[in-house]
Order: structure tokens, then sequence, then C-alpha cells
């Protein structure tokens, strides 16, 4: 194997990107550079002078490799797919990459029509966005439409023109129907400009047309459509009222400050088009391993635009970044035409600026307060729950046991699961109680304590001696305390059990007051009372609702596929292969109680003569 050093002395002079690799292979850092020799070689000199991150970065790299490209601009694009696909530990990563939705105009199409995406594709189509809101965009589609009355098909217009009758959407004046034939593209053409420059911000253009429009009709004695018209501005007035003016600037900005504390930082964005602020959006980017502010947002804006996204013309930033050239150039390749970063001193966009830096505070501000919150409404709980029930450590992973059943018919049993205070949906179990006779909830309580102990045993054992990991199993990570939703009897049902399986797990059972609510907890033979207004109370509560709720989910879903397989079962004709296709495509028994004939017929697998059988049985 071919050592670093001596990697290190035949490095390319060559653009290109690195790949800096742990002990166990590991990708670990990914970066770009103008020469390869130069950029790689200096992560290896003294490490007295390196940032802290660099620093705690080298000591780690036990290989690298590089991939050389033809230019620095290949090697930022490259650089930019390689984080996003192995999202190494030292780079400052964008966890939430959103998918924004755009509304699309189709202006290659004789007869344009409103789209709302989420993708932009090079097919000739004018995109408007980024929104922040799916409502606001469909909120502006609506008003689009109802100010311009323009097709919602997707009909083949030159197809049908002439051949068919136009829809409600003619009638009730939400269409001018091209497909009757009697509308010019010229005239179509009109009410997409007028939409076009609506979304481009200049609705001052907009209703000068309509204006003279209605002039024009009044003046032509033609008073019914000078109201439709005069109708139309007032509600053209209302959306350019509504819409905040934040810049002279009649050009496509994205503004872009970020606020930075030593764990995580908050990137505001505010997106302004023709000078109105458009929407916003904020990005937590946590874990930045000390990185600076610098660092943070030029990693962001490769990572932002890296994905289909309309680049603005113009980029405003907090502060200066590295490599604020060949982003530039970047960003304006990507667009197809100039786009320019710049960051402002003075004057309107330094305001703009210090408006979007003080969100991003805000946000970040807000974020810490809430992690707080949560951490002492879960985390806290735990610490709570260790002083109370006197365990020596806080229980991480709790596990809840409760019994459903229905007069000792269908009984179940639900395992739910509560790691650091929050529900860990994936790791709930259900079980079919198969021992257990009758409405014995003492009995039923031991057999899933049992039976769930008994899989994990055999689960760990199984994994260690293949030296694999216990998480790997359904069963093999073994809580640090369990609760039963019973008292003393279920307790004392339990604890033999898991003894006769050498598990020593405390156990507590969860007790209820006379109205069927949480009252506190049972532990070692005496009831604990638990201050109602602690966040430990809280957890307790929430846990004993979710193991009701999803072993009262599980039991009713049986009740409902026995009842149907139980009126199914009557039916001649009909095995366990038709009962699933009747269930499959009517999804309930009631369902099929009042399917037509014509109805069953139509299902895939069921022949007349049995849709008939099945229609009689039920109606007679």
């Amino acid at each position: 194997m071919i050592s670093l050093r001596d990697k290190l002395k035949n490095l390319p002079d060559n653009p290109g990107v690195y790949i800096m690799r742990d002990e166990y292979g590991s990708i670990i850092y990914i970066g770009k550079a103008i020469n390869l020799k130069n950029r790689v070689r200096q992560y290896f000199q003294s490490l007295k002078n390196q940032h802290p991150k660099v620093a705690a970065m080298v000591e780690r790299i036990a290989d690298f490799e590089y991939i050389i490209t033809d230019s620095e601009i290949e090697a930022l694009i490259l650089e930019c797919n390689l984080i996003k696909k192995h999202r190494p530990k030292y780079n400052v990563m964008l966890k939430d990459d959103k998918q924004y939705p755009y509304i699309k105009i189709t202006v290659r199409e004789d007869y344009p029509r409103l789209l709302v995406v989420r993708e932009i594709k090079k097919d000739g189509s004018r995109y408007f966005g980024p929104y922040t809101d799916v409502g606001a965009v469909n909120m502006t589609i609506d008003l689009v439409k109802g100010l311009f009355p323009i097709r919602d098909c997707s009909k083949n217009i030159g197809r049908i023109m002439g051949k068919e009758r136009p829809c409600l959407n003619y009638h009730i004046k939400k269409c001018i129907a091209p497909c009757r034939g009697d509308v010019s593209k010229e005239q179509y053409r009109e009410l997409i400009d007028s939409i076009i420059m609506m979304l481009e911000g200049k609705q001052e253009e907009v209703l000068k047309q309509l204006e003279n429009k209605m002039q024009m009709a009044a003046e032509n004695l033609d008073f019914e459509k000078a109201a439709e018209i005069r109708d139309k501005i007032n509600s053209l007035k209302k959306i350019a009222e509504k819409q905040k003016v934040i810049s002279s600037a009649q050009m496509e900005q994205d503004i872009i400050a970020l606020a930075i504390n030593e764990a995580s930082s908050c990137i505001q964005v505010f997106f302004v088009r023709g000078g109105k602020l458009l929407g916003r959006e904020h990005f937590i980017i946590e874990d930045i391993n000390l990185s600076d502010s610098k660092e943070v947002l030029s990693s962001f804006i490769k990572q932002f635009y890296v994905s289909d996204k309309i680049i603005p013309r113009e980029v405003v930033l907090q502060e200066e970044i590295d490599e604020i050239n060949i982003i530039e150039r970047w960003l304006s390749d990507k667009r197809g035409g100039r786009v320019r970063i710049v960051v402002p001193q003075r004057g309107e966009k330094q305001k703009l600026i210090e408006m979007v830096s003080k969100n991003a505070e805000d946000t970040l501000r807000l974020l810490l307060e809430k992690q707080k919150s949560d951490t002492d409404r879960t985390m806290g709980a735990c610490m709570e729950l260790k002083d109370i029930l006197g365990l020596d450590e806080a229980p991480m992973r709790i596990e809840a046991f409760d019994i459903s059943h229905l007069q000792g018919v269908l009984n179940v049993g639900s395992m739910i699961v509560f790691e650091k205070g929050k529900p860990e949906y994936r790791n709930y179990r259900r079980f079919r109680i198969k021992w257990a006779e009758g409405a014995n909830d003492y009995e039923s309580m031991r057999e899933i304590i049992f039976r769930r102990f008994t899989h994990g045993i055999k689960e760990r054992n199984e994994l260690m001696a293949e030296e694999k990991d216990l998480e790997l199993g359904k069963f093999s990570v073994f809580p640090d305390l369990i609760m039963l939703d019973g008292g003393v009897g279920q307790i004392n049902e339990v604890l033999p059990a898991l003894r006769e399986l050498n598990v020593s797990i405390p156990v507590c059972g969860i007790v209820k007051d006379d109205r069927h609510r949480t009252r506190g907890l049972i532990y070692n033979g005496s009831e604990l009372e638990i201050p109602i207004n602690s966040n430990a109370f809280r957890l307790i509560t929430n846990i004993q609702d979710e193991a009701h709720r999803f072993a009262i989910n599980y039991h009713k879903s049986l009740r409902s596929k026995t009842a149907i397989e139980s009126a199914l079962d009557e039916i001649p004709g009909i095995g366990a292969a038709r009962k699933k296709l009747l269930i499959k495509h009517f999804g309930s028994l009631k369902n099929i109680k009042k399917a037509t004939l014509e109805e069953l017929c139509e299902v895939k697998g069921i022949n007349n003569k049995v849709a008939e059988t099945i229609y009689n049985f039920f109606k007679s």
C-alpha cells in the first residue's frame, strides 16, 4: 500500500477534487482545489497554525484520493455532487434541501396553461418562484385565473377544437374556452402576457392595460364589459397592496444572511422578485464543527444552488466568502446569464441584509429556546424518573405494555418504546395472545413479556455469535425500564417471568384514578405520588395513552377483519382469494354490502355469476 508521504509527493498540479478517508475507509471530508498539489499538502504541514476543525480532521486522515478535472468550475460541480452523495462528517452539511413549488406557464403550447411544479426542466416554459408555501401558490393561481380566464384542462386543443362542447368552466366564466374554435391564439396570448407581467411584479402595467380596456368598453356603451373589467381592476389592486415592496431594484434577488453560535447556525433567505418579497425560508445547519461564518455561508450557497432551482440575477450576501469569483461563474453557467454576488456596505441593500440578518438571529434564538424546552420535556423527564424511582441511571429506553380485548375475545397486547423521552414508532410491536384464555389480563401480560424477552435473548445470542450489532434485531435491544398498564397484579405476574429468563430490569405499573386518568406509578410494592405538573408525570401519561392507543387500534383492526371474513365466509363460492379481492377493492364490509351488481362485476377476478350471488346474499 502506498504511504501518505509518497502520495503527497506525486500529487498533480491540476485542478480537481480530493477525498479524505479515515482508518475505516469512511469519507470524512471532500474539497476542491485549483492546484491539488498545493492544496492537499497544506493539510499535512504544522498543525500549530491550523484551524481547530482542520487540525481535528487531519488527525483522523488515514488515506486520501483525488479526481483531476479540466477546470475549477468542473471541480466545484463535482465537489457539490460528491458532498451531497456522501455527506462527510467534516463538511458543513445542509440537511433539509427543500424542493420548492414553482408556477410554470407552458408558453410553448398554442394555448398555454398554469401548473404547480417542484421540478424545473429545460422545456422552454416560464417558471416563477420559488414559493415557500404551497397554500400561497394555490391562492396565487386561483387569483390569477379569476382575473384571466385561461384553460385548466390538459386536452389537445388543436385536435378537439370545434368538436366538443365547452366544459363547466366556460359557463361559469372561469375559461374563455379556446376549444370552441372562436378564440384566436393572439387573444389567448394577451391573457398569458398579462399573467406573466403579474407574476413578474408588474401589476402597474397590467392595471394600465385593463383601465384602457375599461375606458374603451365604456365609450362603446358596453357597460356590462366595463363593469366586469372594473371588478378585475379592484381585485388586482387588492393583490398589489398585499405584496410587500422591500427593494427598489426591479430584479430577481436572493438575500442571504446567517446567525451562528458554537454548535449550529441559522441561514435566512429572502426571495425578492421585482422588488417584492415573494417568500422567505430558513435553514438550520447543525454540528458545524467549529467552522467559521465564511465557510458555513460558502458551503450553503454551493449546496443550496446545486439542485435545480431558479438562479436569480443577484445574490446579496452578508459578508465576503472564499471562492466568490468561481461561485459567481458557476451560478452564471447554471442560469444561462450573468449572476452577480454582492456584499453591500451601505445603502438599500445593506439595510436589506440587516433585516434578513435580524430574522436569522431571531430564528436561531427561538430554535435554541425550543431545543431547551424539548430537552426539559424529554430528557428532563427521564432524569426526574430516575430520581423518583431511585435508579442509578436515567431510563433512556422505556418499554410499555398494554392488553386489549372484548370480554376475553381477540386478546391482543401492545409494546411501545420511548427513547430519550420520545416515541420510537419503528420499534413498536404487537402480539396476538396465544396462551392465556378469556379475560385474564394478568396472564396475558405475563405472556407478552415472556415472549418479548424470549425472542430478545435468542436474537442477542445469534447476533453476538455472528459479531453483529444488537440494533439489527427486532427484540435484541433491552429497555432500561418496563412500564405496565396496570397495578400490583400485573407486576406480580411479570416479575417471576423475568426472573425465569434471568432478565433484571426495573418494572413499574401505571395506575389510573376513578375517572380512568393517569394517577401515578407503583414500584417495589408502593404507589409513588408524582407532581401532576412535572415533566415526569406528562411523560408517564403520554406513555400510558400511547400504549393504550396502539393496543386498541390493533384490536379494532382484528375485529373489523374478523367481521368481514365471517360474513363473506357464509357466501357460497367465496374463498380466501376472492375475499382478499373484495376487501382490497371495496375497503370494508359496509361498502361491499352497499355495492350494486354492476360495481361487483367490476372487481377483477369476480365473474358475473359470483357477483350476482354476493349481491343477492346481502340484498335478501
